[in-house]
């Protein structure tokens, strides 16, 4: 029954996405109905974006930064403000500086990191003008980007990549929007609140009084999961029983999680009008993807062998189980989400590392919506570089060289994933906020940083985020792990859509097979080796802990690829 409903989700999952890619290429493509098209220009019209000009990488990335960043101090306001503004009918005051620092980062990043709990500390206003919007947008910036990126690799030569301003339009009001209200209208079915009322007051069983709070939660949950932003409108997240109700809900948001980011693999073969590259970077995807859940289900379903008891069900809801909380787990994880249906600080160890792996190659394994596929794409470059030298041949993917420029500058991002974890979470100052001492307040850190790295957003549940140093340090990784990929994918598609179309010969190497994959997950395994050095394992409470160690070996292997790269390029 265990494999039936995993095929079952699996078919569902890639037959949707597979239609939904076909509708995305109509969308970035411009052949819409008439009725639609006419809206569209209209809107673009009223906010002043010339539809017909074109942006270079640079102009692209510069409104990228300059949306955000006015998002980042639109949302900064009013948070601190929104105890002074209406839709606050529990009465909450303004956030901290630090916190709404951290939370307006958070959620124009597209990571939803929460170091508060929502329905405590932010009114309705804030929860829908504020985090919703934001929701919709920080995800549309990274679908943009992604058909930017992947115009790059396959439009001709000397065309521009596309125009920020249309590509954002064009993401949420096609493709987000109508899932969203979609999804929010099945949600509300199924039991999650929507409405504008206040908390309830009821008396308990034992004729204590008990405040239960609700509110406009269907419509934020909806777009939480599809866009992969995964910030809960209630503190526990979807294990909250008016988050995630029933199975039935549990399900359709799974799917949610994972519907774009493998949509946008799809897209990428169609858009290249070649549907074997879209499928390659599906299935090297699903394979990492597969193997992460195997492991997690194993663990979580066998349980802890100390004890005897059968499943772990320490921190998981019993109308989900281990399965279903195995599922969510490394859906989240993978696709970049973040959001919980069971606490990630009781999975067992191993489940745990799987989790962690997922965060730390950089969200890549589907990850974000959009986000997944250029930082794949990232991958692709560096791949296909060394594999084109290993056997001689000069590097080049979807007919375009691939030079000593676009390795400069795929580096930098590549190399900016483990850095900012290892930097970041090994300050003195992290430890303020451990649970417990020693290794397993290690593990908490090392967590929360590569959380905030990827824009993944999910913690373990002893960690104290709440602190200033975590609230200012996280917002700056987290700002960090977004716009180090970014700002580099641009400027690769940049460089890669000014040069020739090169016809494919007998000499050029087919990456659209079987050897295509392993070039794309031996990078990734080499990365994983590499982490795993500066990794040792531990024991506390009879849990595998992480404590991080960086060997001479690695710090040599590091100054050797840094000395080859532009050698050979």
């Amino acid at each position: 029954m265990t494999l039936l409903t995993y095929l079952i989700y699996f078919a569902a999952l890639v037959g949707l996405a597979w239609l939904l890619a076909a509708w995305i290429v109509r969308v970035y493509s411009g052949t819409l109905p008439s009725a639609l098209l006419r809206t569209e220009a209209a809107l673009l019209r009223l906010s002043g974006a010339a539809p017909d000009r074109g942006m270079g990488w640079g102009a692209y990335a510069l409104a990228v930064l300059t949306f955000n960043a006015t998002s980042f101090v639109l949302l900064y306001v009013l948070l601190r403000a929104q105890g002074a503004l209406e839709l606050n009918p529990d009465g909450i005051g303004g956030m901290a500086p630090d916190l709404a620092f951290n939370t307006a980062v958070s959620f124009v990043t597209n990571t939803n990191w929460q170091a508060y709990s929502g329905e405590a500390q932010l009114s309705y206003l804030s929860q829908m003008a504020g985090l919703t919007v934001q929701n919709f947008v920080s995800a549309g910036t990274g679908m943009a980007v992604a058909v930017t990126v992947i115009r790059g690799f396959v439009a001709t030569k000397g065309s521009t990549p596309g125009n920020f301003w249309i590509d954002l339009t064009q993401s949420v009001l096609w493709i987000l929007l109508p899932l969203s209200v979609m999804l929010a209208l099945f949600l509300a079915w199924q039991g999650v609140p929507q409405t504008l009322q206040g908390a309830v007051v009821a008396t308990g069983i034992k004729g204590q009084e008990q405040v239960i709070a609700r509110g406009p939660a269907a419509a934020q949950i909806a777009i939480k999961q599809l866009g992969t932003n995964g910030g809960g409108f209630f503190g526990v997240n979807s294990a909250h029983p008016f988050e995630n109700p029933t199975i039935a809900s549990n399900m359709a948001q799974s799917l949610s999680i994972m519907l774009i980011p493998v949509a946008f693999c799809f897209l990428f073969g169609r858009i290249a009008a070649d549907r074997r590259q879209g499928s390659a970077i599906f299935a090297a995807m699903a394979v990492m993807f597969v193997a992460g859940l195997a492991v997690i289900h194993a663990y979580e379903v066998a349980g802890n062998p100390a004890l005897g008891l059968g499943a772990n069900m320490e921190g998981k809801e019993q109308r989900f189980g281990a399965m279903l909380s195995a599922l969510w787990a490394a859906s989240a994880t993978a696709a970049s989400n973040g959001s919980v249906n069971a606490m990630h600080d009781s999975f067992m160890p191993l489940s745990g590392l799987v989790m962690l792996v997922f965060m730390q190659i950089g969200e890549v394994i589907f990850g974000g919506v959009g986000a997944g596929l250029y930082g794949m794409l990232l991958y692709v470059v560096l791949a296909v570089f060394l594999a084109g030298l290993m056997v001689g041949r000069a590097p080049e993917y979807l007919g375009r060289k691939i030079e000593g420029h676009e390795v400069t500058l795929a580096m930098p991002a590549f190399l900016s994933i483990p850095l900012n974890i290892l930097v970041a979470a090994t300050v003195p100052q992290a430890l303020a906020a451990v649970q417990d001492a020693g290794p397993h307040g290690m593990s908490e850190i090392l967590y929360a940083y590569s959380s905030a790295t990827g824009n993944n957003g999910s913690a373990l549940g002893g960690f104290g985020a709440g602190l200033t140093w975590h609230t200012t340090a996280l917002g700056i990784i987290m700002l960090l792990g977004r716009y180090a990929i970014i700002i580099p994918m641009l400027a690769i598609a940049g460089s890669m859509i000014r040069k020739t179309q090169s016809p494919v010969t007998s000499g050029t190497l087919d990456k659209s097979r079987g050897q295509r994959h392993i070039r794309l997950l031996g990078p990734k395994s080499l990365l994983l080796f590499d982490l795993q050095r500066r990794l040792r394992c531990g024991m506390c409470r009879g849990r595998a802990e992480l404590i991080i160690t960086m060997p001479q070996t690695t710090i040599e292997a590091l100054r050797k690829v840094a000395s080859v790269i532009p050698y050979n390029a």
